[in-house]
């Protein structure tokens, strides 16, 4: 029999997850295309590093970090009654971090690239840098705004490392799709890892579809 949660709640994760990416990424990618900075290369390499690095290592230091076991972790359960190991969560802060480039790179590129002239004709007419961010630079950049949106979550779907190492498997709490398909897989029973495998396929597939559609003008010319 086919269980509904897993899917719920790894679309669940990837909605949060995005949100809360969409308000730090905004500010930090703004920051990235305009400082001059010495300690840019740093933080845009910190940035980056869940490009590279394994999954299981991002989760297994979380796991480390967020364990009432280490002082952190001691501190936010005992001072703060928060408990992100095997907690959903956890599983939105890893996958914050855990994205965080997927979100972040495609708007720093839409900002670098817009011209000097625009911030400049704001500044002169009075706006705040908030405001010229607002309401002149992000509406110039909604295909870069698009594809981080859309990258980020459908990462965030195709989780699997991270997220068993700081939320475990937990019915209706921590197992997500990923991990329903591996169990699945482990108890032979195909029928319902190719269940959940099509659906995310399907999902993330028409996800991708529609951005590349959007984004390289196709459904404005179906349109006309």
């Amino acid at each position: 029999m086919i269980e509904w949660g897993p899917l719920l709640l790894t679309f669940e994760l990837a909605l949060v997850t995005t949100v809360v990416l969409l308000f730090i990424s905004i500010p930090l990618a703004y920051w990235l295309s305009k400082t001059k900075s010495r300690f840019k290369p740093v933080l845009e390499t910190l940035v980056s590093m869940p490009l590279v690095l394994p999954p299981t290592v991002l989760g297994f230091y979380f796991l480390v970090a967020f364990s009432p076991g280490n002082a952190f972790g001691n501190w936010l359960n005992n001072w703060l009654g928060i408990q992100l190991v095997f907690s959903f969560g956890g599983l939105v802060v890893a996958s914050v971090i855990y994205s965080l480039p997927f979100m972040v790179q495609p708007i720093q590129a839409g900002l670098s690239a817009l011209p000097a002239s625009l911030p400049e004709a704001a500044s002169i007419l009075g706006k705040s840098k908030i405001t010229t961010l607002f309401k002149v630079l992000l509406p110039n950049i909604k295909k870069s705004l698009l594809t981080g949106i859309v990258l980020a979550f459908a990462h965030t779907i195709g989780e699997f490392g991270v997220v068993l190492m700081i939320g475990g498997n937990i019915p209706g709490k921590t197992r997500v799709a990923s991990i329903a398909i591996y169990d699945e897989v482990e108890a032979l029973n195909y029928e319902a890892a190719n269940f959940y495998s099509l659906t995310l396929f399907a999902i993330t597939f028409i996800i991708l579809l529609i951005v590349y559609l959007v984004n390289g003008g196709y459904l404005k010319r179906f349109w006309k």
